[in-house]
């Protein structure tokens, strides 16, 4: 709740402040000429297209590619942090701060630093963004919608795990893209029965993510990641 008023705080300069963030209107970027749709990178001769996995690679296949790779580099080194004695470090400092400090370890020190190197990380997945959309604005990064959406995703996958994250970005984002299209093949499917094609109907897809989400939360009181950790570390 806390980072929801953040982000709704922080939202109203970067929407006042049109000189320095383009105000309601936000920044358009120009594509790179490699990320433009009709680049045809490493094409080679004259009539021949590179090919990524049997694809025709264009600018805009390869701004796909350079995003998924950026963001699994940024993964990986988060993983390897998590992992490390420092990683070791902030767990306990999480778990109980003040047996933390009683062994000696420099508690302001770690905390100053792990949240600076969040607010890099965060700088450069916001980097990878706008390369991406080509424009950034208020409604695009501190949005109300935005912040329900992120604070689901840690939530079903699991607070305080990297996979989580993961596996929670990934069920939101399909269920987003894919349950108004299943909905509606389910309710042609039952078209003959009762009040159900009515339940089924694609402009309810919202009500029925919604108690996906509750049904999750319910089931998986940790999230899916934290939920299946728990269980595979119980002896």
């Amino acid at each position: 709740m806390v980072t929801l008023a953040a982000a709704s705080i922080a939202m109203v300069p970067a929407s006042q402040l049109s000189a320095f963030t383009g105000g309601e209107d936000g920044i358009t970027y120009r594509t790179p000429e490699l990320f433009k749709t009709a680049t045809k990178p490493f094409g080679g001769d004259e009539g021949k297209v590179a090919r990524a996995f049997g694809v025709k690679l264009n600018g805009k296949l390869a701004g796909c590619y350079f995003v998924f790779a950026a963001s699994l580099a940024l993964f990986v080194v988060l993983l390897r942090l998590v992992g490390s004695p420092l990683g070791t470090v902030l767990k306990a400092i999480r778990e109980n701060e003040a047996r933390a400090e009683a062994v000696g370890d420099r508690v302001v020190a770690y905390r100053t630093f792990v949240f600076c190197i969040a607010a890099v990380i965060a700088a450069l997945a916001g980097t990878i963004y706008a390369v991406w959309l080509k424009y950034i604005g208020p409604d695009t990064t501190l949005s109300f919608a935005i912040m329900i959406d992120i604070l689901l995703m840690v939530v079903i996958g699991g607070i305080g795990t990297m996979w989580g994250a993961v596996i929670g970005a990934v069920l939101l984002v399909l269920s987003q893209y894919s349950l108004r299209d299943l909905m509606g093949v389910a309710a042609e499917a039952m078209a003959g029965l009762p009040l159900l094609p009515h339940l089924l109907d694609p402009d309810r897809w919202l009500f029925w993510l919604a108690i996906i989400s509750i049904l999750l939360v319910y089931f998986f009181p940790k999230g899916i990641a934290g939920t299946v950790l728990a269980k595979g570390s119980r002896p």
